[in-house]
């Protein structure tokens, strides 16, 4: 089995290797590609990426460009089994592997999508409140976010049409066009750098988030909101 993994870099010099490492400490023998898709990191990104390995292309900056551009250069040396769309600063838990051959040997592989469980590498109590949010979220809306992960079968992405240019809300606009009946969560958890988090304190980028997601849902332009989000 083959799992071709795309990953839009900028400036994450410091949270890829992590990643990366996650990806590659597998025990089940499946083959794991990985793709990086920088857009315009000013950083070490590049470098580090090379340094670990990685094949690196390059596109405009925005992170539903980077994905589908990413995705484009994986697909071109032929299908893999699965693909698999990652933030730079999330790394899969123990279990993960499991969970994606899993879906893998599901007959409906081609008409689902999933996503991973929400977790923070944070012990403060904020975290735990905010994760179980996102699970109510995606338990009660069918809407996970980018930092859980996509996973799919190429026939699906190239069915989907892949996912659209946008400067911000690219996660969403992809999980709609999938549908909530055909969206579900692994059991496997993938953790997430809270540092943004830290920084602007938990409450404000909770509702910072939720403003803009509720302003796309109000047909506000990605590139409008992409300058409120920062």
């Amino acid at each position: 089995m083959r799992l071709q993994v795309v990953i839009p870099t900028l400036n994450a010099a410091t949270t890829l290797s992590a990643a990366v490492a996650a990806l590659r400490a597998g025990k089940t023998g499946m083959t794991v590609d990985i793709l990086i898709c920088d857009g315009g990191s000013v950083d070490a990104t590049t470098k580090a990426a090379e340094a670990l390995g990685l094949r690196v292309v390059r596109s405009e900056k925005g992170r539903g460009r980077q994905l589908r551009a990413g995705a484009k250069a994986a697909l071109l040396d032929g299908d893999p089994d699965l693909l698999l769309f990652l933030h730079a600063d999330s790394t899969l838990q123990p279990g993960w592997e499991e969970a994606v051959v899993g879906f893998a040997a599901r007959a409906d592989r081609d008409e689902k999508a999933c996503y991973f469980q929400f977790a923070l590498d944070d012990a403060a109590p904020a975290a735990r409140r905010l994760e179980r949010l996102v699970a109510w979220r995606c338990r009660t809306f069918g809407l996970p976010y980018g930092d859980q992960g996509l996973l799919l079968t190429p026939a699906l992405y190239r069915k989907l049409g892949g996912f659209n240019s946008l400067p911000l809300m690219e996660d969403v606009e992809i999980v709609q066009r999938i549908g909530r009946d055909n969206m579900f969560p692994l059991t496997a958890s993938l953790e997430t750098s809270a540092q943004r988090y830290r920084q602007s304190g938990y409450l404000r980028r909770s509702l910072r988030n939720l403003i803009c997601l509720s302003l796309y849902f109000l047909g506000v332009p990605p590139h409008v909101l992409a300058r409120l989000y920062g």
